[in-house]
């Protein structure tokens, strides 16, 4: 018999981390169809550009890495979100505002690296 504990293990970590960047990601749906778009420009790209690559990022590559479809790209688009948000906007602040940006992108970057596992659209 096969050992599929790290095919769950995978599953877990590819769920629960989608799961808690969508709390993150979900909230500023709300703010891309506000009469002013006010949102921070890290890449000055403009404050709506900007805000739509970071809900691409925490919303719509977490829904894919939820499901494992398209598990390695949408990974590698919500690892480079939370780069940006580590690297680049909360660049002066200290590491504990950036631990947990530093965390998913880890956590992403896992993902990348090991695929979805067979629990997952893209293993069917």
């Amino acid at each position: 018999m096969k050992n599929n504990l790290p095919n769950l293990a995978l599953a877990i970590l590819r769920i629960g981390a989608s799961l808690m960047l969508l709390t993150h990601g979900i909230p500023k749906i709300e703010h891309l169809f506000a009469d002013t778009v006010s949102f921070p420009d890290p890449l000055g790209v403009g404050a709506t550009t900007s805000l739509t690559l970071a809900i691409i990022g925490e919303v719509i590559a977490p829904i894919f890495i939820l499901v494992g479809f398209r598990t390695k790209l949408a990974a590698i688009l919500s690892m480079i979100t939370m780069l940006v948000a580590v690297l680049i906007h909360h660049s002066s602040d200290p590491f504990e505002t950036k631990e947990k940006a530093l965390l998913f992108a880890l956590i992403f970057f896992v993902i990348f690296l090991a695929g979805p596992g067979k629990y997952s659209i893209d293993k069917r």
